[in-house]
């Protein structure tokens, strides 16, 4: 379904795989609840919607709604790097055998979602109208002042 922001109705919808880097694969697994709900908030924080999610045992994917405000990347350097100091503010006694708070692996996956042609038309009908609608209201009929004193 289509949300909308002020002037906008979007439906932006990304399915994204990624992974921790291989040295923190073991921890990983050990982690993925608590791995989870960091993601669950980070999401919900930027306004980005979670419709599928998978917690694999060595990667994690995602099918995310995100506002058309926000990137791909500018939305997945927020999730991997503020799940990394999370999970190592959460985890402290990682610092010690990992030193940095580096936990994902470089980059990641993406690939859009499309729609079907129903929606669109449907979109395009409902605009069509909302643009009648409008007109209506804001056209106003214009009079000529000199109507009756023209002979």
């Amino acid at each position: 379904m289509a949300q909308s922001l002020a002037h906008t109705k979007w439906l932006c919808k990304y399915h994204i795989v990624f992974t921790p880097k291989y040295r923190r694969k073991i921890i990983y697994s050990k982690l993925r609840t608590d791995i989870r709900d960091i993601i669950k908030d980070l999401c919900k924080w930027k306004g980005v919607e979670i419709i599928e999610g998978h917690m694999m045992a060595d990667h994690v994917h995602l099918l995310l709604s995100i506002p058309p405000k926000y990137s791909v990347s500018e939305v997945m350097g927020y999730l991997k790097g503020k799940s990394a100091m999370m999970i190592f503010d959460r985890h402290s006694n990682l610092k010690y055998k990992f030193g940095n708070r580096h936990f994902g692996a470089e980059g990641y996956y993406v690939s859009t979602v499309g729609l079907n042609e129903a929606t669109i038309a449907k979109y395009i009908r409902e605009q069509d109208h909302h643009d009648q609608v409008m007109d209506k209201i804001t056209t106003k009929e214009l009079e000529n002042p000199f109507r009756d004193t023209v002979k």
